[in-house]
């Protein structure tokens, strides 16, 4: 993937205040293992993405945010693909080379700021 491509980040409802995703929505909780689920925005659209996570898969999502490839190595974030049963393009942003939760927050926030001033790529309805 080179720098610039989009990945695709479905922000539940209870990450987005005044209409802004917090850093919680970019953080990996212990179940995610280190590792944050995405969409490769050169694979699929970010409505395409949504549907398929809320209207097919049953999970709840305001809308789609997208980090690039580039802002999270900037953060010594990986970023690799893992296709799993019929998403061919779900990847993960992998934070395991972050040794303290501090890190992991700092990552987070700085991922969340950067999906927040590119703004919404696609929003089931607005705020």
């Amino acid at each position: 993937m080179i720098e610039q491509s989009l990945l695709l980040r479905q922000i539940n409802p209870a990450f987005v205040q005044n209409g802004f995703a917090i850093r919680l929505a970019f953080r990996p909780t212990k179940k995610d293992e280190k590792r944050l689920s995405v969409s490769d925005g050169s694979q699929i659209t970010p409505e395409e993405a949504w549907k398929r996570y809320t209207k097919l898969l049953g999970y709840r999502s305001v809308g789609v945010l997208g980090v690039a490839v580039g802002e999270c190595e900037s953060c010594l974030l990986t970023v690799q693909a893992a296709p799993v049963d019929g998403q061919p393009d779900h990847m993960e942003i992998d934070f395991s080379a972050l040794t303290t939760g501090g890190d992991v927050d700092r990552a987070a926030k700085k991922l969340c700021r950067q999906a927040n001033a590119r703004g919404w790529l696609y929003v089931e309805r607005y705020f």
